[in-house]
């Protein structure tokens, strides 16, 4: 087991785990951030969905080794001064989530992609979340909160 220094959320977590232990593994059973799901465990469900510096990338596949030295954003570093952010509030209201197991993967992936383009074309949107996979809401109602959130045009 080796000691693990990982910036999460803009906190230090000291920790030990095993380097071939998926980053996922590590939030959810050593440092209980829970809000990233396992779904598949392969890399394909997009459940996982965290940013490393700024980029989507699946927590399950990716090694607790390799996110030394680098910055990470679980869907719990979102709310800022106990509100919840923008796209958290859209998804809830709009009706985008049903059983919600999708829900964090799917609000990390539209949070980077509106930290790189605000104002996204809902087509832009579908490509930006065409990795996570839900399978309760037919992922219209979640295109309108992601619309909402970024403040285009809903049809």
């Amino acid at each position: 087991m080796e000691h693990y220094s990982l910036k999460i959320n803009g906190h230090v977590y000291e920790t030990g785990a095993e380097p071939f232990e998926s980053l996922l593994d590590v939030l959810r059973e050593k440092l209980r951030l829970t809000g990233s799901k396992k779904g598949c465990d392969e890399g394909e469900c997009g459940s996982c969905t965290v940013l490393l510096d700024g980029k989507p990338v699946l927590s399950c596949i990716l090694m607790v080794s390799d996110v030394r030295d680098r910055e990470v954003l679980t869907v719990e570093g979102l709310p800022q001064g106990g509100e919840p952010h923008p796209i958290q509030v859209e998804m809830t209201e709009r009706g985008g989530i049903q059983c919600g197991y999708c829900t964090p993967g799917i609000i990390m992936s539209a949070y980077a992609l509106l930290q790189e383009n605000p104002r996204p074309s809902e087509d832009e949107i579908r490509f930006a979340i065409a990795g996570n996979i839900c399978r309760c809401t037919g992922y219209s109602k979640i295109v309108e909160a992601l619309q909402a959130a970024a403040g285009t045009p809903i049809r």
